[in-house]
């Protein structure tokens, strides 16, 4: 059985990212990198916890910002019309994850973060 690290990547998800944010939008040369990636197996790095709160914090950040350059991708696809209040949208939510960061980082870990499952991850 697997055991996959998810807690932060769910609060960062759900953190207030609006419609834009639910579709995938990793542009398909990163797909076939990724594809490329993962057909060798997960990584180590992917199994090690963030052993301290400073280090869950920085991974934190990394996620919001991840986040951010999605919801900025997405707004690049959105009409002329609505690229401004998305983008407006998307640094909105970015700020106040940031400024909310530790919550955050505690949300994750009253959620537990580490589940097993009983197949390969996706």
């Amino acid at each position: 059985m697997k055991r996959i690290i998810i807690g932060a990547a769910l609060a960062a998800g759900l953190a207030g990212l609006g419609s834009t944010a639910w579709a995938q939008s990793t542009s398909p040369a990163m797909a076939q990198h990724q594809e490329r990636e993962l057909a060798r197996g997960e990584p180590a790095r992917w199994m090690k916890a963030d052993g301290s709160v400073q280090a869950q914090i920085a991974t934190k950040r990394k996620e919001i910002g991840a986040a951010l350059n999605e919801a900025m991708n997405d707004c690049k696809k959105a009409g002329r019309a609505d690229r401004q209040a998305c983008m407006r949208e998307a640094r909105a939510t970015y700020q106040r994850d940031m400024a909310n960061v530790k919550e955050l980082v505690a949300q994750s870990n009253q959620m537990g973060g580490v589940y097993d499952t009983a197949g390969p991850s996706e």
